[in-house]
């Protein structure tokens, strides 16, 4: 990665480390977002791949290639938040939903909105308020004057990115009518259900510092988002080129003009997810995922550890991170880049703990540090 990330903003460990420098990582290995001396060609990731194919099929190594020019498309509307791209993609690739976190105008709706351009697929935002019914989000039965008779009216869910901006300003029973969506990918709406697209990720944004009128999400809620991804503040030179863009005449509203184009579609997520499903898991990486996940249940400043389903999100996400940098297998490294993100929403601290200033990162900081990492 040519920026480095502030410790707890995205993936990885501690202070001044990269994406995918988790605790104990091999700063060598390949990562997505590495430099080009360390980037794993596509020359060298299909030759281990078999040379006929269907046809109308797409290359595994075509398909990563899309996906790593989608933050390059990115890059051309939003500057830094390299992270919070690569997140979103492997939430992409795993099938998961993701929590955008961060102070008001560091870019998160613009950042899903590039997003959704540069992957060619649709896009819909939902602005969540305190009126808000689920009948807006989902969809309702609207009684046409015509045929006399009732025909349902999709909803914004109805789409493949589903930006939900500050969605804990909206009451629980609103929040509740994304659960079916999230979990089951249909909505059900007068007994009968309706699928969703096969692609379908929900961006939901909230405000951390802001908490009068809002709605904290429940745990059983936060559990079915794959990622939290915390969005910083930019640095001064990344503030710097944000001014100079809006300076030579960028328009937020207006991706096109800034250059942001498609570069990858359904057809090679589709490509990319066969792929990911394909990379092995040695049952050591196994078990070091879930003596994490246990270890957090014993944390003496935790009150709720990682569930199942939150180490399964993890063997997940450390897939997808495997195979975007080239490799068919999963190492402990990959585990530690995606721990945080993939857990951090999924633990809760005790009063006291909280009192004492510990935060969820700083306390899966130390349970990394402290689980025998196999070699």
């Amino acid at each position: 990665m040519t920026q480095q990330d502030p410790a707890g903003s995205g993936f990885g460990g501690g202070s001044g480390s990269g994406w995918g420098s988790g605790p104990g990582s091999d700063q060598s290995n390949p990562a997505w977002a590495a430099q080009d001396s360390h980037r794993v060609s596509a020359d060298q990731v299909s030759a281990d791949q078999p040379p006929a194919r269907e046809p109308g099929t797409i290359d595994p190594a075509a398909a990563r290639t899309a996906l790593l020019a989608v933050r390059t498309e990115v890059g051309k509307a939003v500057v830094g938040q390299d992270s919070a791209v690569t997140g979103l993609v492997i939430a992409l690739l795993s099938g998961g939903h993701v929590l955008l976190e961060g102070v008001p105008g560091v870019a998160k709706t613009l950042l899903v909105r590039a997003l959704a351009a540069a992957l060619s697929l649709d896009s819909k935002r939902v602005q969540f308020t305190p009126d808000l019914m689920p009948g807006d989000v989902t969809g309702s039965a609207v009684f046409d004057s015509r045929t006399a008779e009732f025909s349902f009216r999709e909803g914004p869910v109805f789409t493949n990115l589903l930006l939900a901006d500050e969605i804990n300003r909206t009451p629980p029973k609103t929040q509740a009518s994304l659960l079916e969506a999230m979990e089951e990918r249909q909505v059900t709406v007068d007994g009968r259900p309706r699928p969703l697209p096969e692609v379908f990720l929900v961006a939901a944004t909230q405000n951390p510092v802001e908490f009068e009128g809002t709605y904290p999400l429940p745990e059983a809620q936060l559990d079915r988002f794959l990622l939290k991804l915390v969005l910083p503040l930019p640095s001064r030179d990344e503030e710097i080129g944000v001014l100079d863009r809006h300076a030579s005449g960028f328009d937020p509203r207006n991706l096109a003009a800034a250059g942001v184009k498609p570069v990858a579609g359904a057809a090679e997520l589709a490509a990319a997810r066969a792929a990911a499903r394909e990379v092995t898991v040695g049952r050591e990486v196994l078990g070091y995922i879930a003596d994490l996940a246990r270890a957090t249940r014993v944390s003496p400043s935790l009150a709720l550890g990682v569930s199942p389903r939150g180490a399964t999100a993890l063997l997940s996400t450390a897939r997808s991170w495997a195979w975007l940098a080239g490799r068919g297998y999963v190492t402990p490294d990959d585990v530690q880049a995606l721990a945080k993100p993939t857990l951090r929403h999924r633990v809760r601290l005790r009063a006291e703990a909280e009192m004492e200033g510990a935060t969820a990162d700083g306390v899966l900081d130390a349970v990394l540090g402290a689980v025998p990492v196999p070699r």
